[in-house]
């Protein structure tokens, strides 16, 4: 069945901004007497929240002041905005996907702002314009369920009619946990890990249209 709805995930689905990140939560952390390498960050933290790196970081040994989850998203915001760029075939997919007439979101767990710069510098925000939902604004985090199932309700449609696209294990679990059809990108993340929280895994943008029946 031709989905009525595909929601991306924004990091590591649209824009190549992962590597990014984790580059400069090392550095920070490492700064703030925690020594963790990019690749240990992207193990420990990548799908979760800034607010729960912030919780955890500390219980590691970080000593972290009160306001850093603003300072770090300030840091990592200038480095994105200098630097990242798309996933590779990631908007002629979702192009393509919406000629067809199906509705196209994005769901993310990072802020509107942080949004604005990757989706701008990579020449996708006014294919999603009006379009993208985060986790700061709904309140619900993946995880959590309601977080996918917020978004397929907000565009006006039944989750079970909706496809999930993701690279993570915690939006994995949200989708599938709200009963949405969910595809793990795997370009970057291990396959076993999305199909183990039940993800049908890929990792060319380009089979994302065939894989949703178009």
């Amino acid at each position: 069945m031709i989905p009525s709805l595909v929601i991306f995930d924004c990091d590591g689905v649209l824009v190549d901004s992962e590597p990014i990140t984790n580059r400069e939560l090392s550095a920070d952390l490492s700064e703030h007497g925690l020594a963790l390498t990019t690749e240990q960050c992207i193990e420990l933290f990548v799908g979760g929240t800034m607010t729960g790196v912030y919780h955890r970081a500390i219980q590691l040994g970080a000593q972290l002041p009160r306001d850093w989850v603003e300072r770090f998203y300030d840091r990592m915001c200038a480095a994105l905005g200098r630097e990242v760029t798309a996933i590779a075939g990631a908007r002629d997919a979702a192009q393509r996907i919406a000629d067809a007439g199906l509705d196209i979101a994005i769901g993310s767990n990072g802020p509107m702002r942080k949004m604005e710069i990757t989706l701008g510098r990579t020449g996708q925000l006014d294919l999603f314009r009006g379009r993208i939902y985060s986790a700061h604004d709904i309140g619900i985090a993946k995880p959590d369920p309601g977080f996918y199932a917020h978004v397929a309700h907000a565009m006006g449609h039944d989750p079970l009619k909706a496809v999930v696209v993701e690279d993570s294990a915690s939006g994995v679990r949200s989708a599938v946990g709200a009963g949405i059809r969910c595809l793990g990108f795997a370009a970057e993340t291990s396959a076993e890990k999305l199909a183990g929280e039940g993800a049908e895994t890929f990792t060319d943008m380009a089979a994302l249209p065939g894989l949703i029946g178009l």
